[in-house]
């Protein structure tokens, strides 16, 4: 995802994928980086993506458990605003993206542009 580093965007990935808030232990046992990793570095990561906003946590017991502040598609589709912005020339990228658009990515935006026309 655009603006993590690749542990911090694997952690997401386990935030997303179980949706609850989830504790450093639980993560880190869901973690498959193909290498050990320390409790202490997955929590440095999570620390780190809550202070960047990425996550939300919550105090329980005696740790926090944390949860993504925002879905994956959201995190997605800021990416993709980032990058239109970072273009220079928005109108041009999305018009070149719409050209180039596949049937199925084309008839997707038509659905959302219509029910953002019609306030749904």
């Amino acid at each position: 995802m655009h603006g993590l580093g690749e542990l911090e965007a694997a952690v997401m990935d386990v935030l997303w994928h179980d949706g609850g808030p989830l504790k450093v232990r639980q993560v880190l046992e869901r973690l498959d980086t193909g290498k050990k990793l320390a409790y202490t570095t997955v929590l440095t990561v999570l620390d780190n993506l809550h202070r960047k906003n990425w996550v939300t946590r919550e105090f329980e017991g005696n740790a926090y458990r944390y949860q993504p502040r925002v879905s994956r598609a959201e995190a997605a589709a800021n990416a993709l605003r980032e990058v239109l912005i970072a273009s220079g020339d928005p109108e041009a990228a999305l018009l070149h993206f719409a050209q180039s658009a596949t049937e199925e990515e084309s008839a997707v935006l038509r659905r959302a542009l219509r029910r953002k026309a019609s306030g749904r």
